[in-house]
């Protein structure tokens, strides 16, 4: 049992043993080998790899990929015509260098990013002071990045590192300037909205001026029709009348008494005073009415 016993621990040891020697280097790292606290080898090859045990050796490793700098702080830069923007950036890096890279920064990706933010905020208030608002917006945007790209070149080989991309992801005035600017656009669109209203007040008001007075030259036209046939009606009605009267005049007087007694008598409270002998009562009493006089 005791044999079984130091066979197994010697196995589990080798094992161990084994175990520390080996390591794989993934693809996208890159495995530093450290003998005695000093760089020994760096290995970008993936694969499985051999080392001496600790404490002799020891690996770290160092992720190889593509790294995403942001601005930590916005901080407002002038440009040549004294105007105080607000920029934010990033910057898209990589470890060139890993020995270079350990020297200046360690192991540690917070290290380098906390030293490479003031260098590229430099390198953009150089660039953006020599230009304008409108080049920094829009002109010479693409320009300005290159530029600040080319000054960070020096700098990222001292870290270690290679600069792979530089971009400005906004371009805004400070709080200041941005509320008097939105002041001002809104006083501008204030101005065209009244504008517009005037407009259409002044032309609402010259097609209802337009239909009032097409409404008066329609009703006037009308009524003047209407009287033309007014007038026409009455004549030929006046026509009929002497027509017809003039063919019997007895006829013709008592039907004037009787459109005489449906005026006066058109309410029945209405009192009248008069003679009954009276000629207006003739034809309610029954007598003929009297023959108008002969024509000469």
């Amino acid at each position: 049992m005791n044999r079984i016993a130091l066979i197994v621990i010697g196995v589990i040891a080798a094992v161990m043993f084994v175990t520390s020697t080996l390591f794989v280097v993934d693809q996208r790292q890159v495995g530093v080998v450290y003998a005695l606290g000093e760089i020994k080898e760096v290995i970008s090859d993936p694969g499985l790899k051999w080392k001496l045990p600790p404490p002799f050796q020891n690996v770290v490793f160092l992720d190889r990929r593509v790294q995403t700098l942001d601005s930590p702080e916005t901080r407002p830069i002038f440009t040549a015509e004294k105007k105080s923007l607000v920029i934010d950036w990033l910057v898209k890096w990589r470890i060139s260098e890993p020995r270079q890279f350990i020297r200046n920064n360690g192991v540690d990706f917070r290290n380098l990013e906390s030293r490479l933010s003031p260098v590229v905020q430099a390198a953009f208030n150089e660039e953006i002071t020599k230009r304008t608002v409108q080049a920094v917006l829009s002109a010479e945007r693409d320009k300005v990045m290159a530029d600040v790209r080319k000054r960070l070149l020096d700098d990222a080989k001292a870290f270690g590192i290679e600069i792979v991309d530089v971009r400005i992801k906004r371009v805004d005035f400070v709080a200041d300037i941005t509320d008097s600017v939105y002041r001002r656009m809104v006083s501008e669109r204030t101005q065209v909205a009244n504008e517009l209203r005037s407009r259409g007040s002044a032309e609402g008001e010259k097609i209802r001026a337009d239909a009032d007075r097409q409404r008066e030259v329609i009703i006037a036209e009308a009524y003047r029709d209407a009287q033309k046939v007014k007038g026409a009606g009455d004549a030929r009605a006046s026509a009929l009348y002497a027509d017809s009267f003039g063919r019997d005049p007895q006829f013709a007087q008592f039907y004037r008494s009787l459109e005489a007694y449906r005026a006066a008598f058109r309410n029945r409270s209405d009192v009248m005073v008069l003679d009954p002998n009276n000629d207006f009562f003739r034809a309610m009493q029954g007598g003929a009415p009297a023959a108008p006089a002969p024509r000469r």
